[in-house]
Formats: structure tokens, C-alpha cells, sequence
């Protein structure tokens, strides 16, 4: 880093981590939020310091995300490459910040597959993806190398890549007893591979977004340079302004442009990020193609999955001696009728299909620790959607004496602390 820097950044990891939320524009006007904007973002704003957000019933209703500032460059990316409906895959997805940054900016009428391979974070991220409630977004649990199988082509991959860490010592601690020189180097090897995968998912002429939240040049600029050897990558220069305090290459001869976010200098956490296009023309194929495929895929695998799922129910109440249909079509009747989760949270809710009652804050808090609530005796019966601040947070059978709460069971807020009042994260004009 040189004198100077490696000063500024020894400095930076003493001062306490900037907060930082994006807001959703589908969800709240953002042109009457009272809070400092992150620069290179359209949506993100810092706060003065960090709330409670678990127990704020709009950050469950998908009206905002807490995302980190430097990660949210990736928007920055996106508006400067992409100027037509596209597919893109972000690789290693979880928690979901850049898969929901990444959706909020892409043309209306782009495909959104947002992918992680470790099964416990791949439903963390189904549950973000779920409350921000952007349509045309695909959450998949698949390793790299099963997406290259597939063939499937993207405009743009996003690769945000497993690392040593190095970005995330002042906000996590415990990062520093994991680092070491031979995990950095693992790191590298991994992070070629995955690369290499995600390379061979890349439509010729497509855009290839390599992050770390790490600053070491062997898993930075040594692997850009060994992409553009390797797969002839095109490294791509974006506009940026002076007083961001963006940190280009940090290895001597590399003089192509990168960008590294360094606590102290940039105001935000560690990040690396570079902008790759794979060589050739584009096939043309549209996002048509893509969506073709999605079907297909969809077909082959919800088959297979019924046919293995019926079949196991077929066995076992077979060997009860029941009927192996008749009570299963009356079960699953009962299901499909239950409106699913994600409907009260879309963008794209219907205000009119189903009731709504708003809640009171203390009630709100108890719908979303999934704790009975009772509505006014007005509303009718059935499927009914609760909102808070006129936000939808889900939805509640009301069976007349109760209503019985469908909050997803692994969303519910598991603290026993009850705040005793509501704590506003932002405030409007």
C-alpha cells in the first residue's frame, strides 16, 4: 500500500464501520428520504449510526436493505455496461445485497439468476430476494460447475468471489484469526475455478464482474492478469470521480483499471472489484433464448422432483394399508389455494385481491415472530394481508375467533426482547 496509505488504512480500521441502507424504489419514494447518499448509489444512504434493524417491521417488508457502502459500486457497474434487457447470473449470491442491487437497476424485462452454492445460505438468500419483491429473479442452490454443464449463456456474470477477508477486519474481528498466508493462496486457486466456470456460462461480448472484499494482489490484479492470459479477458475502464477515493492497481507493472475500497480512504468496508468482457460478438439469442431455457430446466427438475416426492408418499402409505391418492389430492388441494409468501411482498402486489388490516407496531412485532394476533371483527374471512406504515408483511388466515398466522416458520424473529417502541431508521421530507 505504500507509507502514506497503509497509515490512512491502520488509522481507518480504529474508526467505528459506516451504516449504510438501500432503499427500494418500488417501495418508498426516495426523493424525500432525509439521509446522506452514498455516492456511487442511486438508492444507498448512510446513517448516523446503527439501529436495531431486526425489529423493524419495514426492514421485513422489503422497503430497504441493510447493505454495506462499498458493495453497493456494484449499481455503479451496472448502469455504465448494461443498456438493454439482459440474463445475468450472480454466482455466489448469499446474503443477497448485490443480487438486490443488481435487480433494482437492470432494464425492465431482464432475468436475474441469483445463485448460491451452500444450501443454509441459499435460503437466506430466497428469503432477501423474496422480500424485496423485484419479478424476473431466479434463486438457485448449485455449484459453479453445474451451471457450466447446463451450457446456459449470460450477458453478464457476476462472480463475488469466496476470499481471505482482509475488508471485512474492522467489522469482523474473528476474519483476522482465520487469515493466513496459505489461505490466501488456497483463496487464489479457488477463486481461478470458479472464475473459469462462470467464464464458460459468459456470451461472447458479455461483461464478466470479478469482487473480493480482500486486498491482496495475488487474489486481486494476479487474477485479472491470469484471466486475461488464460481467457483473453478485456479488462473495461469505468468513469470515476476524484473525490471518491477509489484505489486503482496496487501491483507494480498492472496498469489497468481496478477498483479497491480501503477503510480510511474510501468511506465504506474493504471490496476489489474489476470489470472484464469476454472476447466476440454477442449470439443475439435475446433474453427469449434464456427464458426457454429457464422453462425447460423448470419442467426437467419439478418433474423429476413430484415424480420422486409422489412416489415416496405412494410407498409409504401403502405400507399403512391407506389409499395412495385420495387423501394426498385433498392435502395438496389445500396447499396450492394458500397464497404464497412472496405475493404480499411483491413490487407488483395486488391491492385489491385480498383484504387488508394494518397493524399497530406491537402487533406487527408479534406477526413476525409468528405469534397469534387477533384482527377487528370487520375484516373478513379468509386470506387477509397484514401491513405496517401500509406495507404488506404477509399474510394471516382469519378464521373469525382467530386469524392464524402464515409467516414463513424460518423468517420469524427468534429474540424474546420486546422493544418497547418503534425505532424509525429513516425519515421522510
Amino acid at each position: 500500500m505504500g507509507e502514506r496509505r497503509w497509515s490512512l488504512f491502520e488509522e481507518g480500521l480504529q474508526q467505528q464501520s459506516p451504516v449504510s441502507v438501500r432503499l427500494n424504489p418500488r417501495k418508498v419514494n426516495t426523493d424525500k428520504i432525509l439521509l446522506e447518499k452514498v455516492p456511487w448509489s442511486d438508492y444507498g444512504y448512510y446513517l448516523a449510526e446503527r439501529p436495531n434493524f431486526t425489529f423493524d417491521p419495514l426492514l421485513h417488508a422489503g422497503v430497504y436493505y441493510v447493505q454495506e457502502a462499498s458493495s453497493m459500486f456494484i449499481e455503479y457497474v451496472l448502469r455504465h455496461i448494461v443498456k438493454k434487457p439482459i440474463a445475468m447470473l450472480d454466482m455466489c449470491a448469499a446474503p443477497g445485497g448485490k443480487s438486490i442491487a443488481a435487480r433494482t437497476v437492470l432494464p425492465e424485462g431482464s432475468l436475474l439468476f441469483s445463485n448460491e452454492p451452500m444450501k443454509t445460505r441459499a435460503q437466506i438468500l430466497a428469503e432477501n430476494i423474496q422480500k424485496w419483491g423485484f419479478p424476473a429473479t431466479v434463486v438457485t442452490n448449485s455449484y459453479p460447475a453445474d451451471y457450466a454443464k447446463t451450457n446456459m449463456k449470460f450477458d453478464v456474470v457476476l462472480c463475488d468471489v469466496p476470499c481471505s477477508g482482509e475488508g471485512m477486519f474492522r467489522k469482523d474481528p474473528a476474519s483476522i484469526d482465520e487469515w493466513s498466508v496459505a489461505n490466501v493462496g488456497k483463496c487464489q486457486l479457488l477463486q481461478r475455478q470458479i472464475v473459469g466456470e462462470a467464464w464458460h456460462c459468459l456470451e461472447p461480448g458479455g461483461f464478466l464482474i470479478y469482487s473480493t472484499c480482500t486486498f491482496n494482489t495475488k487474489e486481486n490484479e494476479e487474477n485479472i492478469a491470469f484471466f486475461m492470459e488464460e481467457f483473453g479477458a478485456e479488462v473495461v475502464e469505468l468513469p470515476i470521480r476524484e473525490q471518491w477515493n477509489i484505489t486503482g492497481s496496487l501491483l507494480p507493472g498492472f496498469n489497468h483499471p481496478v477498483y479497491r475500497f480501503i477503510p480510511g480512504i474510501t468511506r465504506g468496508e474493504g471490496l476489489f472489484m474489476c470489470v472484464m468482457r469476454k472476447p466476440g460478438e454477442p449470439s443475439c439469442r435475446g433474453i427469449s433464448a434464456m427464458t426457454n431455457n429457464l422453462k425447460q430446466l423448470h419442467v426437467i427438475y419439478d418433474h423429476v422432483l413430484q415424480e420422486d416426492r409422489a412416489e415416496k408418499r405412494r410407498d409409504k402409505k401403502t405400507a399403512k394399508g391407506g389409499h395412495p391418492h385420495k387423501r394426498d389430492e385433498a392435502k395438496n388441494t389445500a396447499k396450492e389455494d394458500t397464497p404464497q409468501h412472496a405475493e404480499a411482498l411483491s413490487v407488483n402486489h395486488d391491492n385489491d385481491k385480498y383484504p387488508h388490516v394494518e397493524l399497530s407496531y406491537k402487533d406487527a412485532i408479534s406477526y413476525l415472530r409468528r405469534e397469534a394476533i387477533t384482527l377487528p371483527s370487520s375484516v373478513p374471512r379468509g386470506f387477509v394481508v397484514v401491513t405496517f406504515q401500509e406495507h404488506p408483511l404477509g399474510f394471516v388466515k382469519n378464521i373469525g375467533n382467530r386469524a392464524n398466522n402464515l409467516y414463513p416458520q424460518n423468517w420469524k424473529i427468534k429474540s424474546t426482547y420486546i422493544p418497547t417502541e418503534y425505532e424509525t431508521v429513516f425519515r421522510l421530507a
